[in-house]
């Protein structure tokens, strides 16, 4: 009985070590069209229609995201740890109005600022074309991260500890 306990555990590891490396690959894959620009925005208006300046001292995780993106839904709550902890900016493309964004973020428990990009114009301008995509600047306003899908918490984080240095 230990012996099958054992190497169903093998098989568990084993197969969760393919699947986050595949992830990662693909991940590195499709963010190779990101657009690498140094960060451009400064003082942004946010989807509640308030203003938000970007702490160039520190590093930002910038968030794209949609709420018709279903993996969006289950990455939403990691942004949410991380934006606790660091400077995020995130930015629903093509989700609707102001008061459409407003009801997804109560529905999901999320609060991190929003920009709401009705047209997609600031993906384009980036390279986005997929769902959720997360940039990390550092304090140079540098790209030093991207992922494109899921990201988890604890990824998200510990890049974003090395974008400070």
């Amino acid at each position: 009985m230990k012996q099958k306990i054992r190497k169903y555990i093998k098989e568990i590891i084993i197969f969760v070590l393919i699947v986050v490396v595949a992830s990662n690959a693909i991940s590195i894959y499709r963010s190779g069209d990101l657009n690498k620009a140094p960060l451009q925005l400064s003082t942004v208006t946010l989807s509640d229609n308030t203003q938000y300046t970007i702490d160039k001292s520190k590093p930002i995780l910038i968030y794209f995201w949609a709420t018709w993106c279903p993996v969006c839904k289950v990455t939403g709550p990691n942004i949410q740890r991380v934006s606790e902890d660091f400077q995020v900016l995130s930015i629903a493309t093509q989700s609707g109005s102001n008061q459409e964004i407003k009801s997804y973020l109560e529905k999901h428990g999320l609060n991190y600022k929003v920009i709401n990009d009705h047209d997609g114009s600031l993906a384009n301008h980036i390279g986005i074309n997929m769902f959720p995509t997360t940039i990390i600047y550092d304090t140079n306003q540098d790209v030093i991260f991207s992922d494109v899908g899921y990201s988890s918490t604890w990824s998200l984080k510990l890049k974003m500890i090395w974008a400070k240095f």
